[in-house]
């Protein structure tokens, strides 16, 4: 079973990479599971067909049972749960990850998955973030980033972060905002962390339009460009063979690296 854990600064479309990596799984075959790690709980959606389903901890809240709690059938049969969280300033949402991950494995998980994809919030990997990882749920780590400064910052934080876990890196996904030699820019910075770009998505409206209307790329333009981009950063990530744990840059020289590759001096 391939378990992936899906990091990186908040907003940079952690979640659209996730659930268009899962329907496009799905796609071909493979029994996939999405396991949505943020509170705000929005992550499926996409793969739902626009519906927000009820969280995991919600249920827990009300009395419910474990193996009461309803998995929700997404798109080509991809299994949806969301884990849910506290409000904002109230609670530990790692811990209820933790919670929520040891249930599912008891009641749900088992030899018939094929893949499951753990999408988790958080720009640094702190204690309780660092959930699936330090309690061996996700043997595989994949950093979504852009080539703007803040984006490779956390990169670079969550990378020091597994480096204290011992935990390997996949490789990182390079998310497009449109910047200057960006995907040379993650490229190089991936190499000087001791890792690899596995994958450039670069930015399309046919993102945004299908999120509008509650879909993937993959279900909603099926034969678009993008489509296929995400297809291909699937099967590079299912090729994907070598990890490292990463050893991250000092700060500094992140910037270093981007003033370079923009010709400031």
């Amino acid at each position: 079973m391939r378990q992936i854990a899906i990091y990186g600064k908040g907003g940079i479309g952690k979640s659209t990479i996730s659930a268009n990596l899962a329907a496009g799984f799905a796609e071909r075959g493979l029994n996939t599971w999405y396991v949505g790690c943020d509170p705000k709980a929005d992550g499926s959606m996409t793969l739902l067909g626009g519906r927000k389903i009820p969280t995991f901890l919600e249920q827990k809240k009300e009395g419910g049972k474990d193996e009461d709690y309803s998995v929700a059938d997404g798109f080509k049969g991809v299994k949806c749960v969301e884990i849910g969280g506290p409000l904002a300033g109230v609670g530990c949402a790692g811990r209820g990850i933790i919670v929520a991950v040891h249930a599912l494995y008891k009641e749900f998980f088992d030899d018939r998955i094929d893949i499951i994809i753990y999408d988790v919030p958080g720009d640094v990997v702190c204690g309780g973030f660092a959930a699936p990882l330090r309690e061996g749920f996700a043997n595989e780590v994949f950093i979504v980033t852009s080539g703007e400064y803040l984006s490779l910052y956390a990169a670079n934080n969550i990378c020091r972060g597994l480096n204290n876990l011992g935990v390997d890196l996949g490789g990182m996904v390079c998310n497009s905002r449109e910047v200057d030699d960006e995907e040379s820019s993650v490229s190089e910075f991936a190499e000087r962390i001791g890792s690899k770009l596995v994958g450039f998505v670069p930015r399309d409206r046919v993102v945004r339009d299908c999120e509008n209307l509650g879909r993937t790329v993959i279900e909603g333009a099926p034969d678009s460009e993008q489509a296929k981009r995400f297809r291909r950063l699937g099967e590079r990530i299912l090729e994907n063979k070598k990890k490292n744990i990463p050893s991250p840059m000092a700060p500094e020289d992140i910037r270093e690296l981007l003033r370079k590759r923009t010709g400031s001096t």
